[in-house]
C-alpha cells in the first residue's frame, strides 16, 4: 500500500501492482517493511540453477547490495542476531541478464540498486507490475540507519556480501524511480535528451570558434 507522510510517498510492503500505477520515472519514494539484500549469486541460483529463494519476496522489495553486518552479542534465542553497519547499493546492471526471469519467478515488486538497468528489467516491470529504483550512492551508512532490524538471514555460506539479509526498514530512501511499471526507463530517456543537448552545444560552440585553424 501507499502512505503519504508530509511530503513523502511511502510504499509499505506488501506492495501491489495497483499501488505502482501512479508512480512514474523520476518520482521519489520511500519504503517501509520488507527489504532483502539480493545480488549476483542469489539471482544465479534462482535463474540458472532453479533453486527457490529461502525467503518469500513476493510483493516485497529487494536491494542489490553487499552490506556490512556485525553480530549482536548476548541476544536471546529467536531474537535478531545481526545488525546492519553499512548497506550501499551495488551496480544493478550486473543483475540485468537475470532480472526478467527473477521478477517472473518471485513476484518481487520493488527493485533497488545503483545505476540503470536495461530491456530485460523494463520488460519485467511492464509485464509483472514492478519498479526499479536508485538509492543515492555514497550513503551506505545513512542507509543502515534506516534498517530497523535484520529479521532473518539465509545462504550464509555465500559470505557476507551475498547472504540474503532480510531486513525490516522504515522510510528507506530516498529512492528515485528509474524504471516504472509502464516500462519507461529514466536513464535511457535521459541519454536521448542529453545527447540532443550535447549536439546543440557542439553546434553553438563550433559557430563561435570556427575561425580557429
Amino acid at each position: 500500500m501507499i502512505e503519504i507522510r508530509g511530503d513523502k510517498k511511502v510504499l509499505v510492503t506488501p506492495v501491489s501492482a495497483e499501488d505502482l500505477e501512479g508512480i512514474h520515472v523520476g518520482d521519489v519514494v520511500w519504503l517501509d517493511g520488507d527489504l532483502v539484500t539480493c545480488r549476483d549469486v542469489a539471482h544465479r541460483r534462482l535463474v540458472e540453477y532453479g533453486r527457490e529463494l529461502p525467503y518469500d519476496v513476493r510483493d516485497k522489495a529487494i536491494l542489490h547490495a553487499g552490506p556490512i553486518t556485525r553480530p549482536i552479542e548476548g541476544v536471546a534465542e529467536g531474537e535478531p542476531d545481526y545488525e546492519m553497519v553499512s548497506v550501499g547499493p551495488t551496480t544493478s546492471s550486473r543483475m540485468e541478464k537475470f532480472e526478467y526471469e527473477f521478477v517472473k519467478a518471485t513476484g518481487v515488486r520493488v527493485i533497488v540498486g545503483k545505476g540503470g538497468m536495461g530491456p530485460n528489467t523494463e520488460r519485467a516491470c511492464r509485464e509483472f507490475g514492478a519498479i526499479h529504483c536508485v538509492f543515492p550512492a555514497g550513503c551506505a551508512v545513512v542507509a543502515a540507519t534506516e534498517v530497523e532490524r535484520i529479521a532473518e538471514h539465509h545462504w550464509d555460506e555465500l559470505g557476507m556480501p551475498e547472504t540474503l539479509w532480510c531486513c525490516k526498514v522504515r522510510e528507506f530512501g530516498p529512492l528515485i524511480v528509474s524504471i516504472d511499471a509502464d516500462g519507461r526507463n529514466l536513464f535511457e530517456e535521459n541519454k536521448v535528451e542529453f545527447n540532443r543537448r550535447k549536439d546543440e552545444a557542439i553546434e553553438r560552440i563550433s559557430a563561435q570558434v570556427g575561425f580557429i585553424e
